[in-house]
């Protein structure tokens, strides 16, 4: 064997380095479960650059041009990730050609380690120049293995994309709807306002019902492909960690205030939910902490009874009630606290904190037939506030 490889240091580091590559990108992207080791390139990867990106997107007063950056990072960290990995193969099969004793065919000068390379690039991307090719055996080894894996590598890459982004999507889905039924940025409170009307309790059902399959898919496809949590939504007053508060506050006030048909749903709802919660803020490290002040003030609960009391949904006034919502919410907002400080995304107040629009009623454009000013426009929701 020593004459096939007649410098193994060079030929193990190269092998090592390519081992490493695959295992982390099998793991990132064909293994559908959450890896508990806690040593990870792309962990290290993705802590290390998020924490310099939201150093420099600090930088920025402009909200929303500090929005804009942190809005591109999920994206480009993951076209980095993938040009990381390219890279680390090319160079591992370029040490193992360098070990093997750069067994090359050239026109002009000798073989090198540069060569090397060029020809590991060339092959992983499937170029085929072939104006430097093997001379031993062992080196055509290499180079078809090189290629096969480059081929399959590139394939794999094509069908991850499209996934990531299809995942992205249907999570954006219902966090756009809820903006007509809990307004912007979503609210317990609200949300329950606008389901006080006539056979609204059985609306509301529905709606909880449909975020506990959005919060079992959230915690499928988060914890499998964490780098989704990177990806942010459409509108900077928009996102996933606000939405996914904001029904579990909501699963919270039914289930310890509200009686009902909405009940039980509540309670399965806020089980998946909260099970989200903790098992993302361990995928991203993030230990639970309360927040600087308390998003449910006393004054907020008494606003959020007598509101819904004057439309027609009585709450539970009482010590133990209040006890008991103070409980569960001890159980998820340390965790999804954790979340957005370290993801950077503001969590949402119990009740609106001024009069304001929903997304789907504000336009970038003035408006024809005279009507300049929003404020002129009469729209099917109700004005009411708190």
């Amino acid at each position: 064997m020593p004459h096939l490889i007649p410098n193994p240091v060079a030929f193990a580091a190269g092998l090592a380095l390519s081992l490493v590559i695959l295992l982390e990108a099998f793991e990132a992207i064909i293994l559908p479960r959450r890896v508990t080791r806690k040593i990870r390139v792309t962990r290290f990867f993705y802590r290390s650059t998020w924490a310099i990106w939201k150093f420099v997107a600090a930088r920025f007063a402009d909200r929303k041009l500090r929005e804009a950056l942190l809005g591109g990072y999920g994206p480009i960290s993951l076209l980095l990730l993938i040009a990381i990995w390219a890279f680390g193969l090319v160079l591992g099969f370029a040490f193992m050609q360098y070990g093997a004793g750069s067994g090359l065919n050239v026109h002009e000068g000798s073989a090198n380690f540069a060569l090397d390379f060029y020809l590991s690039a060339t092959t992983f991307f499937t170029l085929g120049i072939g104006d430097v090719v093997p001379r031993t055996h062992f080196s055509r080894i290499l180079l078809v293995a090189e290629s096969g894996l480059g081929y399959g590598f590139l394939a794999v890459i094509v069908g991850y994309l499209p996934f990531i982004y299809s995942s992205f999507s249907r999570r954006e889905v219902n966090i756009t709807l809820l903006d007509a039924r809990a307004g912007t940025p979503p609210t317990a409170g609200e949300l329950l306002r606008r389901h006080s009307y006539p056979q609204g309790a059985d609306a509301l059902r529905d709606l909880l019902k449909e975020w506990e399959l959005w919060s079992a898919e959230l915690m499928e496809s988060h914890l499998s492909y964490p780098v989704l949590a990177y990806f942010r939504s459409q509108h900077d007053n928009q996102s996933w960690i606000a939405s996914l508060t904001a029904i579990l506050d909501t699963c919270a006030l039914v289930k310890t205030s509200i009686e009902g048909p909405c009940e039980r749903q509540a309670e399965l709802t806020f089980a998946i939910a909260r099970h989200a919660v903790v098992d993302l803020a361990q995928i991203f490290g993030t230990k639970p902490k309360g927040p600087a002040e308390d998003r449910l003030t006393s004054a907020d609960l008494r606003r959020i009874r007598t509101t819904l009391a004057a439309k027609g949904m009585k709450m539970l006034d009482s010590e133990a009630a209040d006890r008991q919502l103070t409980e569960l919410r001890c159980m998820y907002e340390p965790y999804i606290y954790g979340l957005a400080e370290y993801l950077n995304q503001a969590l949402p107040p119990w009740i609106p904190q001024k009069k304001g629009k929903d997304n789907w009623q504000t336009t970038a454009w003035a408006l024809q037939s005279g009507l300049t000013d929003e404020k002129n426009v009469r729209t099917i929701v109700d004005e009411e506030h708190f």
